[in-house]
C-alpha cells in the first residue's frame, strides 16, 4: 500500500471558486481503479489549507493517476486559482490496524 499525504494551499477568498475544480478532481480519482483513498480536507483553523490524503494499492496505480486527464485539468487551475505551497509526500505502507 501507497499512501500520499500532505496540503496545498489557496487563498481563502478562492475556496468556493475552488470547490468544484477540487471535487472534480477528488470524484475522478476515486474512481479510478487502485485508489483505495482520495480526500481533500479544509484545515479548520488555517483558512486555506487543504490536506491531501491518498491510498494506493501499488506504484503502477500511481503512475497511472499522475497521467490522468483529470489530473492535467486540475493543474491547469491552480494559477487561477491562486494554489501554491504544495508539500505531499509518498510513504511505501505495511498492513493496517483498527485502534
Amino acid at each position: 500500500m501507497l499512501m500520499i499525504l500532505g496540503t496545498f494551499r489557496l487563498p481563502a477568498a478562492k475556496m468556493d471558486a475552488a470547490r468544484p475544480a477540487m471535487t472534480r478532481m477528488v470524484e475522478a480519482s476515486r474512481a479510478e481503479e487502485g485508489c483505495v483513498e482520495y480526500v481533500y480536507a479544509q484545515d479548520l483553523f488555517d483558512p486555506g489549507l487543504i490536506h491531501v490524503t491518498e491510498r494506493w494499492v501499488d506504484q503502477d496505480a500511481i503512475d497511472r493517476h499522475f497521467a490522468a486527464s483529470h489530473m492535467a485539468e486540475w493543474h491547469g487551475a491552480w494559477t487561477d486559482l491562486g494554489i501554491g505551497d504544495r508539500n505531499l509526500r509518498l510513504y511505501d505502507v505495511g498492513d493496517s490496524r483498527p485502534l
